[in-house]
Order: structure tokens, then C-alpha cells, then sequence
């Protein structure tokens, strides 16, 4: 591998790694209170967040205000409406009467790292359900702050937050693609030094070490595997015909993949320690995009043997086959949510491409998207967030939303042609 590329791959590790930041999960108690069902929420929860004292505090604090409204969870009131300024101590009198249930006060300072020390306050209770302090470089201020707002959306809801977690995407330039990794927001985009004439939809392994993918190199198609921790890019697997990866099974030993080797495409498994591939379909159609349930018995797959690309699934061996779509005339790419209870797909509707939901069983279908075409859907680690490629404004750009359709936002810069994006585990 060239110099370039693995120094592009070593930063990618250690971008990577120094997200730890040197910081300790607060720990909840059993009997904690949990502010917000996020299975069943009534309601946004008023919460103050005042900007924090001294150097960097206004970044830290907007980057949680951002991360936090996103979530749908939470109701930001107006920093104009306080009667508390940030410096002065916390009074509960100076909360209650604008309707905060929950207020977040703090400071910044630098010794040589960036300290922060953060207080979240509940109203009613007039204490302090949340002191912790953060330690960081200067150029890691970002991922301080989104860890500041996942400690913050954990002491509410009891469930950890995504806002430290990576999106994996390809960018095309120049006829090229390359991989790239961004913060969930979209913010710190890094360029990997991965790159082919054709490059495909990255797959993460349930560690989030390990980045899978196809690539055409030298009019042949093979199958990548990046490990961020040995820093090296590795062809595990290549035959003729055009070889497509899909989603690791648990465990990381075994990845599901299209190859079109005996003929048509069809779906394999493909054994990582043992080089063993087996083959779980042998119609006279094309299935392709294989999916792997969260559990790793189920494989949903797109096939056309009923005449148009439909979802199906079946189990890990190749068995029980089930067809689970049967609107629309082109269904595809689907993937599953962390808890297996759905299962997202571009489908065609009206001349376009849109990003619906369905049930294993095949029930419960609901569109999300309308604007242009959608495709490419990835769940973020809770199930809460979708990524997705869409075209809508003109050009291909990575968008999140939340998984009901709402808040539908552009993450990428224009000017970028970016998709195939996939959300990271952890």
C-alpha cells in the first residue's frame, strides 16, 4: 500500500481512538429517574442550557444544544428568558418560574488540556443529578462536547446517545471514489485514502474496528476489509464476476456478499479464519444486497424471481424463504434496525426512489421520505436516526432524519457528491 494511504489509515485509527478523551461514564443507579420514556414520549422536556464560562465554552455549549434538539426529545428554551446569568450559582427560584425541569451550567478551562466541569441541575429537586469533569486536547473541543451531550441524554432517557458515533460514506470526484469517515452530525470529515474507480457502501463490524467494502480495481471486483487498528487495507476476497459485500455476522468471522461467480448474482456467506464460501441461493434471478439481522439468523436479500426487485428474507442457512414486500415495482437495499423489529429499503414510488420501513413479517409499511430520490438507509446504533443518500437538492448528499421521517437534514457540504452511508455501532 502506498505511504499516503496507510498514513491516511493510521489517522483514521487514532482519530478513532482518542475519542475516549480520557473521560469515565457517570454511573446511574438502579433506581436513577429517568425523565423521559423515549419508548412512548408524552412530551419535549424543558431543559435550560447556559453557555459555559471561559475559553471554548460557547462551541461546547452550541454543539450540545445542536446534538441535544435534534433528538426531538427536548425543548430549548430561550438563553434571552434567563434570569440566572452563567456565572452566578444555581438557585432553583430562577428556573422554575420559566418552566425548566433541567438546567445545565458549567465552566472551561485550559491547562495545557481543555478541562471542563459541567453541572446538570434538576429544577424540582433543586440539586445537581449530573457533575463530571472533562479532560481533552484543543483539537479534540468537538468530541468533548458531543460527549458532554451523550452523558447529559443518558442521565435523562437511561440510554446512551449516538452523538460520538461515526457515519462511513463514499465521495466521488473526478471519476474516482473515495471512502471517508464524518462525525455523526457530519462535522470533521476525514478523507481514508481508500479509493477506486468503483467503490460501494461500507459495512461496519459490530466493534467498529472494521470497515467492509467492494471495490473495481484493474476492471476486477473485490472485497476490502480496513482494519483501523492494524492500519491496513486487506483483499479478503475475489473471484470473476462482480462481488458485492454485505453486512458481518456477530462476532466478525463471516459477512454475508452477492458474487455473480457461477452466473447470475446470487447470495453467499463468506468464513473469514477458514477462506469458506457458501452459497445460500441458486435461482435463475438476481438476489443481491444481502442484510444481516441484528441477531445474525436472518438475512433479508433483494430479489427478482417474482418479476420486479423485491425484499425477502431467510434464515442463516438459506432456508424459509419469505417474500416481505409486494408494493411498488423496485424495492431495495434494505437493512435492518439494531433491535430487528424493522427493516428500512429504498422502494420506487410515484418515479422516484423513497426510504420506507416494514416489519419482518411484512407488515406496518410506512413511507418517509418525499422529496427527490432517497436511498441507501442505515440505522444509527439505538434505532432512533436513519442516514440516507438522497438527491433532492440537485446533487447526491448524506442526510439524517429521525426514524419517523422528521427532521430531515442535509449533513453533507454541497459541492460534495457523497453516498452509500452507514452508521457505525458504537
Amino acid at each position: 500500500m502506498e505511504n499516503k494511504t496507510f498514513n491516511h489509515i493510521c489517522r483514521a485509527g487514532i482519530f478513532l481512538i482518542l475519542l475516549c478523551l480520557q473521560l469515565a461514564l457517570p454511573c446511574r443507579s438502579a433506581e436513577a429517574k429517568v425523565y423521559i420514556d423515549i419508548t412512548s414520549p408524552q412530551k419535549q422536556l424543558p431543559i435550560a442550557i447556559q453557555e459555559l464560562t471561559g475559553p471554548y465554552g460557547k462551541e461546547i455549549s452550541e454543539i450540545i444544544k445542536k446534538d441535544l434538539d435534534f433528538t426531538g426529545l427536548f425543548f430549548l428554551l430561550d438563553e434571552k428568558a434567563f434570569i440566572e446569568k452563567p456565572e452566578q450559582a444555581f438557585s432553583r427560584e430562577n428556573w422554575s418560574v420559566l418552566g425548566a425541569e433541567v438546567v445545565l451550567k458549567g465552566s472551561v478551562r485550559v491547562d495545557k488540556k481543555v478541562i471542563a466541569s459541567i453541572y446538570l441541575y434538576d429544577v424540582f429537586e433543586g440539586r445537581a443529578v449530573l457533575k463530571k469533569r472533562y479532560k481533552a486536547e484543543k483539537t479534540m473541543i468537538v468530541p468533548l462536547a458531543h460527549s458532554i451531550a451523550n452523558d447529559i441524554y443518558k442521565e435523562i432517557t437511561g440510554h446512551k446517545g449516538v452523538f460520538r458515533t461515526k457515519i462511513a460514506f463514499v465521495v466521488e470526484s473526478k471519476g474516482v471514489h473515495e471512502l471517508y469517515l464524518m462525525d455523526w452530525d457530519g462535522g470533521r470529515m476525514k478523507n481514508l485514502g481508500i479509493r477506486a474507480r468503483t467503490l460501494l457502501t461500507p459495512h461496519w463490524s459490530e466493534d467498529g474496528t472494521k470497515l467492509l467494502y467492494s471495490a473495481e480495481r484493474q476492471k476486477r471486483w473485490g472485497i476490502y476489509l480496513l482494519d483501523f487498528l492494524k492500519k491496513r487495507e486487506m483483499l479478503i476476497f475475489s473471484s470473476k464476476g462482480t462481488n458485492i459485500a454485505g453486512d458481518f455476522f456477530p462476532g466478525g468471522n463471516e459477512f454475508a456478499l452477492s458474487s455473480s461467480k457461477a452466473g447470475t448474482a446470487d447470495i453467499y456467506v463468506y468464513n473469514i479464519p477458514k477462506s469458506r464460501l457458501t452459497r445460500l441461493t441458486s435461482e435463475r434471478g438476481i438476489e443481491v444486497s444481502p442484510a444481516v439481522s441484528p441477531d445474525g439468523l436472518t438475512i433479508a436479500f433483494v430479489s427478482d424471481r417474482g418479476g420486479s426487485p423485491q425484499i425477502y428474507t431467510m434464515d442463516k442457512i438459506g432456508y424459509n424463504k419469505a417474500r416481505i414486500t409486494f408494493n411498488g415495482s423496485y424495492n431495495t437495499s434494505p437493512t435492518w434496525s439494531p433491535k430487528g423489529d424493522v427493516i428500512a429499503f429504498s422502494g420506487r414510488y410515484k418515479g422516484r426512489n423513497q426510504i420506507f420501513i416494514v416489519k419482518p413479517d411484512g407488515s406496518g409499511l410506512t413511507m418517509l421520505t418525499e422529496e427527490g430520490n432517497n436511498e441507501d438507509p442505515s440505522f444509527s446504533p439505538d434505532g432512533r436516526f436513519i442516514v440516507f443518500t438522497s438527491d433532492r437538492d440537485g446533487e447526491k448528499g448524506i442526510y439524517i432524519m429521525r426514524a419517523n421521517g422528521e427532521a430531515q437534514t442535509r449533513i453533507t457540504p454541497r459541492g460534495i457528491k457523497a453516498f452509500g452511508p452507514r452508521w457505525s455501532p458504537k
